[in-house]
């Protein structure tokens, strides 16, 4: 059995504070200060876009240990880095090993509780989107990054794109005019959602550690994919349309489509979030939904309404460019965003904003582009690793990525409450609705509770 008393110490409040200010000056220091320059870097969760996440960091700094509730899943990590420490349980990782910096690719309800024990102990975080499962979460790990000072970063690649950032001086020139409406869409989900709890139970595969994937979530029996009922399984995707492990097509993709509109117009907190849907249950997120985030007049700019689609829901044909309507109707089939603004519109028929154009195409034929304001990026990990040895935040940390990922999942606020809500980002409250506080947190099962100190 595990004794270690940091262990249960960190799962307090109180004690997280103690263990914090006993490495204010531990692994962030000597990661700055190593004689080689190279990081040495635990991943947790070795499958999927972790296996991808672990690869990038292993390009120029040392993977010393491995952790995942799924042996299986972990295989490749495993032989591409023989000599790192496998752990199931990511508590016993960040107890015993010696690190600079952690990478998180967990799925979304057990990203919080790692990443706040790392920073705790003066850990660099690199952290999976979104960044929290819930508003609470994110308010947290913003307040837990400022108090330790570690370098963060929150994993939506497309920050780092020079198309992204080179769209985001247009628009923060003044090119398109004051933007007031703005339209993004996905042909997410793409994995059931509007559906009831499986009510099968299936024998948990030897491979899998279920207690240590459910981590903070409610106890449920393990149910395996069964092709009569319609349900996939919930380990290792379709996980994200339960509310209790995932946050929908919402949080899986506004960190992407949202990111340069948010990012862009500096939008911040949301007055109002209002949403429809279809397909919606206790269970899961709804089968198709239409959210609309208001924004106050800010930084000189005035109002501006984001409208959001999902489950094969699109912005009406007539606001995207009328010479591209051709183009318009692919993207309409997979996802994009638009921007309208007094004097033009930009649009892009891709996730990440990479690509784009600016119509009316005649008006903007001969436009160049503005100065260059933002620093042009060496890839989403590349920035955050390199922003550890330079003791310099990159553009997704977690100052801007935390507040972004709060407002985005606002929306599954309304949607879950079926209403308009009114939201005092200052005191982290609903005030129309005293029925919201039990989505905006969430309770922790005993064992992996939120450091909330």
């Amino acid at each position: 059995m595990h004794t270690s008393s940091r262990r249960d110490f960190l799962l307090t409040a109180a004690a997280a504070a103690a263990a914090l200010s006993a490495v204010s000056c531990g692994a962030t220091s000597s990661a700055r200060g190593s004689a080689n320059g190279r990081l040495r870097i635990a991943q947790i969760g070795c499958g999927g876009k972790g296996l991808s996440d672990m690869q990038a960091c292993a390009k120029q700094h040392d993977i010393v240990a491995l952790c995942d509730v799924d042996d299986g899943k972990a295989g490749n990590a495993r032989q591409e880095h023989p000599k790192a420490a496998f752990y199931h349980d990511y508590r016993d990782l960040l107890d015993q090993e010696k690190l600079d910096a952690v990478v998180i690719s967990t799925p979304d309800h057990s990203h919080a509780v790692p990443a706040l024990i790392a920073m705790q102990l003066g850990l660099h975080v690199f952290v999976q989107k979104p960044l929290s499962h819930t508003v609470e979460e994110a308010r947290v790990m913003l307040h837990a990054a400022r108090k330790s000072g570690v370098i963060t970063s929150m994993g939506n690649q497309g920050t780092c794109l020079d198309g992204f950032r080179s769209a985001a001086e247009f628009v923060r020139s003044g090119a398109i005019g004051d933007v007031g409406e703005v339209h993004v869409w996905t042909n997410r989900p793409v994995w059931p959602q509007g559906i009831a709890r499986p009510e099968h139970i299936d024998a948990i595969p030897s491979s899998l550690r279920w207690d240590l994937w459910l981590g903070a979530a409610p106890y449920r029996p393990f149910a395996a994919s069964r092709k009569d009922s319609g349900f996939s399984g919930y380990a290792p995707f379709h996980w994200r349309g339960f509310w209790d492990f995932g946050t929908g097509a919402l949080g899986d993709m506004a960190c992407h489509l949202a990111n340069l509109p948010f990012f862009a117009l500096e939008l911040g907190a949301p007055d109002w979030v209002e949403a429809d849907s279809e397909g919606m249950t206790d269970e899961t997120a709804p089968k198709a939904s239409t959210i609309r985030f208001g924004f106050g007049p800010r930084n000189g700019r005035g109002p501006c309404i984001v409208h959001w689609y999902d489950g094969g829901r699109t912005p009406p044909l007539e606001t995207l460019p009328s010479e591209d309507d051709r183009k318009g109707l692919r993207a309409l089939t997979e996802g994009g965003f638009l921007l309208i603004g007094q004097k033009g519109k930009l649009f892009s028929p891709t996730d990440y904003g990479e690509s784009y154009a600016l119509y009316p195409k005649v008006k903007f034929a001969d436009l160049k582009p503005p100065p260059q304001t933002l620093p042009r990026s060496p890839g989403i990990h590349e920035e955050w690793l390199a922003g550890i040895l330079a003791n310099k935040q990159p553009l997704a940390s977690f100052e801007y990525s935390a507040p972004f990922t709060e407002t985005m999942l606002l929306g599954n606020i309304a949607l879950r409450l079926g209403h308009r809500i009114e939201w005092d980002a200052k005191n982290l409250r609903v005030t129309n609705d005293a029925n919201a506080e039990q989505f905006l947190k969430k309770n922790y099962s005993r064992g992996f509770e939120l450091i909330r100190g």
